[in-house]
């Protein structure tokens, strides 16, 4: 290993240092998790200073080709997951129309409640909040604060707990990214919620964390299994405090208040909340950072409440950490649309628009009860608290998938919603899509979820190492 590096540098600066090991790395010579050779090591084969290989491995590490990982050595990253193997690409599996009457035997309709996305029609429309802010000039200087001082201040009165630091970015997403690069390293253990969000397994198993699951009932995450998993000393908790994704389960407050006491015997967790249903979940915001502000990151999305395409979120909690999220974006986007912020200000304040809002949530809260009391009258197991999803059980997960297939009807199968094996399988459907028909979809669902059947095959790829 240390004569391929010597061999393939030509230039012994630290640039020209990088681009060779940068391309033995791209060229694959450099195999990923290979242990590079120590930076003394390499100096002295080279008969430069030590200073100028560290350099070299330092602008390696910001681009992402190696990680170091303490005491144990800098090693090759692992690259990028193709995106067919990304947990995400297995949800939004989507089915033809049925081949005709025979197909679909009358019983529901043609439709892809894979998707997880709010009903369009339930959206509040913009077109309103668009024409009173005209051409509002919003930002003068690339050194503007990143958020509209007036959003800003409605922000903070909407927050679970008063935030030290609140920012605004481009998504839920965005900003657990972002919080992520900025809390987590190379092999840290995490813990989170089991099921959990796709995208969010597939963002931890990227950056190459070591993933540990913690069940959770219907006050959310169980406050023994956490105490448990925190003896493998993890640095973040991930959880959703409302409406989880796939679940529908909403946290107590009494709920809260006891995983904080558990958390309060190890300070170095950082708690993460995705509260990625925001205004159309029926339960009232709900956070650790009551007890745990010091270490709360507290994410709230506005797309499923106000709409997609707005890509905003706002993100508050400690200073330090949040100050890290908003100057690393100097480097890159610089802030959020200052002129998408002023329309989700003037969604936020409009009281035409709070009332669309309420009827929303009133009407997922309607779909997702009577869809389960049809659900419940056939025996079939499944949990809507809250939210627009629905995570039903089924015996065989690919045999259900088959069957609504040939119905015409498309969800989500379970597997990559699991960080580790369930009592059974599941699938997840978007009951917030669904505005009639209960009773002849719950007649298909129930023909779904079925009696086991063998020899259906795996029902998704094995558990990268690292996963509990």
């Amino acid at each position: 290993m240390l004569e391929l590096i010597v061999s393939a540098v030509e230039d012994r600066s630290a640039r020209g240092i990088a681009a060779a090991v940068s391309r033995l790395v791209s060229a694959g010579t450099l195999p990923s998790g290979a242990r590079l050779p120590t930076v003394r090591d390499v100096a002295r084969q080279l008969g430069i200073s030590p200073t100028t290989v560290s350099e070299a491995w330092r602008s390696l590490a910001r681009a992402g080709a190696i990680q170091t990982r303490g005491r144990s050595g800098t090693f090759v990253r692992t690259p990028a997951l193709p995106r067919r193997r990304l947990r995400y690409a297995q949800l939004g599996a989507r089915v033809g129309a049925p081949a005709g009457p025979a197909a679909t035997g009358g019983a529901a309709p043609s439709c892809d409640l894979s998707t997880g996305v709010p009903d369009f029609d339930l959206l509040p429309s913009i077109t309103t909040a668009l024409g009173r802010i005209g051409d509002a000039r919003l930002t003068n200087s690339y050194l503007d604060e990143p958020v509209l001082p007036r959003l800003e201040a409605v922000l903070r009165e909407r927050w679970p707990f008063p935030p030290p630091q609140l920012t605004v970015v481009d998504g839920a997403l965005d900003a657990i990214d972002r919080v992520t690069a900025s809390v987590v390293r190379f092999g840290d253990h995490v813990l989170i919620e089991n099921p959990a969000f796709p995208p969010l397994l597939d963002l931890l198993e990227t950056v190459g964390a070591t993933v540990v699951g913690v069940p959770l009932d219907a006050a959310g995450l169980r406050p023994d299994a956490l105490a448990e998993a925190l003896s493998c000393a993890p640095v973040a908790l991930y959880l959703q405090p409302r409406a989880h994704n796939p679940t529908g389960v909403s946290m107590t407050r009494r709920r809260a208040d006891e995983l904080a006491r558990v958390l309060a015997r190890h300070p170095g967790v950082t708690v993460i909340e995705d509260d990625h249903a925001g205004d159309i979940a029926s339960a009232p915001p709900v956070s650790l950072g009551r007890r745990l502000p010091e270490r709360t990151v507290h994410v709230r999305s506005f797309s499923k409440s106000h709409g997609p395409d707005l890509r905003l979120a706002a993100l508050g909690g400690p200073a330090e950490l949040v100050t890290a999220v908003s100057d690393r974006r100097m480097l890159g986007p610089g802030w959020s649309s200052r002129l998408l912020q002023a329309v989700l200000l003037e969604l936020l304040t409009d009281p035409a628009t709070g009332a669309q809002v309420e009827h929303a949530r009133d009407e997922y809260a309607r779909r997702r009860r009577t869809l389960l009391a049809a659900l419940a009258a056939r025996g079939v197991v499944a949990t809507a608290a809250d939210g627009i999803n629905l995570w039903m059980s089924v015996a065989d997960q690919q045999v259900a998938m088959l069957t609504l297939a040939a119905h015409g009807i498309a969800v989500a199968p379970g597997a990559p919603f699991e960080i580790s094996p369930l009592d059974t399988d599941h699938v997840r459907l978007t009951v917030g899509l669904v505005r009639d028909g209960y009773d002849q979809l719950a007649d298909v669902l129930a023909e779904a979820a079925g009696t086991p059947h063998r020899g259906s095959g795996a029902r998704s790829r094995p558990h990268p190492r690292g996963w509990r």
